[in-house]
């Protein structure tokens, strides 16, 4: 956004004279307006598919986003989905041992049973174990959980990986610092694809599988069929001795095949793909939920003295619980009723509610505030704990995969989590 020299010296004499909540109309906006000295809204309307909305918002970490954008129906389908997670299981029962904690406490407050989890990779010098093949041996990281995911997936669909256009990966916690979507990709065969990462935490499956769906629906390339991949191992970077946060996460993987729908027309709700979406972000909030870089000093012997360089590393994740609990179940209905307006639906056309996988306690309010009954809720929360980007795709598939959804069943998921960040769509199925 662009102000002219008259508009920018009305604001700078207005913001003197000691306003702290101004509005005027410049000549060249429709609308502009200063909520707090650090947050500026505009709205315009377009004609296209796509719409943007900019709001204003108080500085306070728990109000409404400083952004949201929906899109309408975008014009690719759901060819197949695939999930994988780790073989090392850690029960509630098991962390007993380990913190001050019992499997009543954390399963009545969470809903979470157990969890996946990757191990070290020098696990079988640590341990001392041997194993009797060699499928026992390998071992496991994000991308080989990535890459099953999404194998899985390409069968499902029978779309060849040289087909595949586009490689998606959704994550916070890659194996390798610049990305591990290209390595993704190259693992499944996929030479005709460009690859990138995500990444959004836990809404970074809803993300990505939007983003993905742009590029398929822009008629103006040649983009025919992505990839997309939610992949976390938060495991790594939680406190194992802090019985707060050690108890909810996991690991795992999972994975879609979108492929443009070349039988109907742009913007073709009749037929499966994403019907609507809507995202927000609001950076205020991001210290209720973060994973800050802490880098060491690192002396390296230049000319003259020393030079103190930081040496990189990471701090444990850090998360206000009860914080993050009061913001999702505020913001996420009404994302999703936002997406199910961009879809021309109501919550009446949904036969899923599929949520980002954190807490059941989420679950319930949510789906008590859209007026949905909890078996049409999907979750796999109890077995699998939060696995951040992995959640949505991880229980869709089990879903599927179980007959419990069906082809052409509508699921309204919703995404939400560090950044903070939050969005919805809507997806049908097949």
């Amino acid at each position: 956004m662009r102000l002219s020299s008259s508009s920018l010296l009305t604001s700078i004499l207005l913001s003197m004279a000691g306003s702290s909540s101004l509005a005027f109309q410049p000549t060249s906006l429709k609308s502009f307006s200063i909520a707090s000295p650090n947050t500026i809204s505009t709205s315009t309307t377009t004609a296209t598919a796509t719409k943007s909305k900019r709001r204003s918002s108080p500085s306070s970490p728990s109000s409404s986003a400083l952004s949201m954008v929906t899109t309408g129906p975008l014009n690719c389908r759901l060819a197949g989905i695939g999930s994988a997670a780790p073989k090392t299981v850690i029960t509630n029962v098991d962390l007993e041992s380990h913190v001050d904690t019992s499997d009543e406490w954390i399963s009545t407050r969470t809903g979470i049973s157990q969890r996946r989890v990757l191990l070290h990779a020098d696990i079988a010098a640590i341990i001392e174990t041997e194993v009797e093949t060699e499928a026992e041996a390998e071992v496991e990281n994000l991308k080989s959980l990535a890459s099953k995911a999404a194998l899985q997936a390409l069968e499902m669909s029978n779309i060849a990986p040289e087909d595949i256009d586009l490689v998606l990966v959704a994550t916070s916690s890659p194996d390798d610092m610049f990305g591990d979507a290209t390595s993704v990709a190259a693992s499944l065969g996929c030479t005709n694809a460009v690859a990138f990462d995500l990444t959004a935490a836990c809404s970074g499956f809803l993300f990505g599988s939007v983003t993905a769906g742009q590029f398929l629906t822009n008629s103006g390339n040649s983009y025919k069929n992505a990839v997309v991949v939610g992949a976390d191992a938060l495991s790594r970077w939680i406190d194992w001795d802090d019985r707060n946060s050690c108890i909810l996460f996991g690991d795992g993987a999972g994975a879609v095949v979108l492929s443009a729908n070349e039988e109907g027309g742009d913007g073709d709700t009749d037929g499966p793909g994403i019907l609507g979406s809507s995202a927000h972000s609001n950076g205020l909030g991001y210290d209720k939920l973060k994973c800050g870089y802490q880098g060491s000093p690192r002396s390296v012997n230049t000319a003259g003295s020393p030079t103190i360089l930081s040496e990189g590393s990471y701090s444990r994740l850090a998360m206000d619980g009860r914080e993050v609990y009061k913001f999702a179940t505020r913001e996420v209905p009404t994302v999703i009723n936002e997406a199910l307006e961009a879809a021309d639906l109501t919550v009446e056309d949904v036969d899923w509610l599929l949520l980002h996988q954190a807490n059941i306690r989420i679950m319930e309010t949510v789906a008590k505030r859209l007026g949905m009954p909890m078996d049409k809720v999907i979750t796999n929360l109890s077995k699998y704990g939060n696995t951040s980007a992995a959640s949505i795709p991880l229980a869709l598939d089990e879903a599927v995969r179980s007959g419990q959804v069906k082809k052409g069943d509508v699921i309204a998921c919703a995404g939400f989590g560090a950044g903070l960040s939050w969005g919805s769509a809507i997806m049908k199925w097949g």
